[in-house]
């Protein structure tokens, strides 16, 4: 097996941040309903961070030899790509990590259900599979449907919707329908990542023909997305906001759109897409800072 540095080179540091924050805000709302509970919390962290870096790593080993990591590539050179790692250290790394996954993930299951709730445990676990396929299948096999313009879809449901409200669901075992506004607020803002990555690469991925929902739009169609992306995404964090009664301070979260304005207005003036690689890091970590604020306000009761 290759060096420790290629792994965490493969396993994109920069991106966990952002997985984690769908975890952060369900971690935030069970705090305000007073169902937290520190163990759940912690082995969700470790379940989606598991998640991520899976992901990173058939991402990796998927482009890698579908020939879509090449010389041209706009953005961070890949493992795989540049040498680091061989397709056969990233299926061993995918196995490895895909197994201590599922581990996290039956502990977790265990410590917030015991053995008494079978079928919600079942839907868990299901939930689980799902994740650790949808982690692999986004640009893993003739079918991957990252290359079929269906990557937001996946990303907007598994950060967004499973993150928060899947987390907040084994804390509390319910469902508050304003939640469903906070939990879209993560998945409109996490897919506006992958949009982006999607717009940098956009000319690169339609040449070896990796039909993302922003070659799809066209440099226009992207634009326009992204637009109603981010205006979706204020939208409706002000609204769970408002709908769940939270405290004046837990609107101090909101400085976190703070540098996604700026950020706006930067990509509304760059017309050549391949400059908007450092808008990623802007978005990631915004969300992350949005989700931060958020978990310390509820958790302190501010």
């Amino acid at each position: 097996m290759s060096s420790v540095k290629a792994w965490i080179q493969a396993s994109r540091l920069r991106t966990l941040p952002l997985s984690i924050s769908g975890i952060l805000v369900g971690g935030g709302m069970a705090a305000r309903t007073d169902f937290f509970n520190w163990n759940i919390f912690l082995l969700a962290l470790l379940a989606t961070l598991g998640f991520q870096v899976l992901s990173n790593y058939a991402n990796d080993y998927g482009d890698g030899v579908k020939g879509t990591d090449n010389e041209d590539r706009v953005g961070p050179v890949r493992a795989m790509q540049s040498g680091l790692l061989t397709a056969s250290d990233l299926k061993k790394g995918i196995i490895l990590t895909s197994i201590l996954t599922t581990i996290v993930v039956i502990c977790l299951i265990y410590m917030a259900f015991g053995a008494d709730q079978l079928i919600i445990s079942l839907i868990y676990i299901f939930l689980g599979i799902s994740a650790i396929i949808a982690a692999i299948k986004y640009t893993v096999g003739t079918s991957a449907y990252g290359y079929k313009g269906l990557g937001d879809v996946f990303v907007f449901l598994f950060f967004g919707l499973v993150g928060v409200m899947g987390s907040y669901f084994l804390y509390a075992q319910k469902l508050p329908l304003e939640q469903f506004l906070g939990a879209t607020t993560i998945g409109l803002l996490s897919t506006t990542v992958l949009h982006l990555n999607n717009m940098r690469d956009r000319i690169q991925d339609q040449k070896v023909g990796k039909n993302t929902l922003a070659v799809l739009l066209g440099s226009e169609g992207a634009l326009r997305y992204h637009n109603i992306l981010f205006v979706m995404s204020i939208l409706s964090w002000i609204g769970y906001l408002v709908l769940s009664q939270a405290k004046p301070m837990l609107f101090i979260s909101c400085i976190a759109f703070l540098p996604l304005l700026k950020h706006f207005m930067k990509v509304q003036k760059t017309k050549d897409h391949t400059a908007l690689d450092p808008q990623l890091k802007v978005v990631a970590l915004s969300t992350f800072l949005l989700s931060i604020l958020f978990f310390v306000l509820s958790f302190f009761n501010l």
